[in-house]
């Protein structure tokens, strides 16, 4: 009986889906707007970042960072400001509102909250949630204490709105 050699196969590299190619375009086009326009960026940060306020962090490594933040040319006296926030292991945001719409969306470990007198909630990686124009967020959390989290949140608010404000 004659032995018989098997040669593996070579996968074929299927082409690149139209959606993934718009991907990464849009990947490669805010790379380089971003490293094009670091100055207009930091310009914006510093202008927006005293909107979004941070006070009584629980963690040092707790911080709020202005993503971007653009006028809506649809609705007048609107704009729309997307940031992204830092909770460190145990870390949180004390009782607070915002003056309009924001949705968040859960990017990394687990995020607690709490809206009004609502039910603590607790979002992982994935999943969003929504809150009202002037509800209060009586808790924004980290649910853990050795793991950070992170979350993107975007508001939708009149045009020099005090994005946060702290209760007392």
């Amino acid at each position: 009986m004659a032995s018989m050699t098997m040669t593996p196969s070579l996968p074929f590299a299927r082409p690149p889906r139209p959606v993934t190619l718009a991907v990464v375009a849009g990947l490669a086009s805010a790379v380089l707007i971003g490293k094009a326009l670091p100055t207009p960026m930091d310009a914006i940060s510093a202008a927006i970042a005293p909107l979004c306020a941070s006070a009584n962090a629980a963690s040092p490594l707790d911080k709020v960072e202005v993503i971007s933040s653009h006028a809506l040319p649809n609705v007048a006296g609107k704009r729309v400001t997307v940031v992204r926030v830092f909770y460190g292991p145990g870390g949180f945001t004390p009782p607070h509102r915002h003056s309009g719409s924001v949705t968040a969306y859960i990017t990394k470990g687990e995020i607690r909250s709490q809206l009004g007198g609502g039910p603590v909630e607790t979002f992982k990686v994935g999943q969003s949630f929504f809150e009202p124009p002037g509800s209060t967020h009586m808790v924004s959390a980290n649910a853990s204490t050795t793991e950070p989290a992170e979350l993107i949140a975007v508001f939708v608010a009149d045009e020099g709105a005090q994005l946060t404000t702290m209760l007392e």
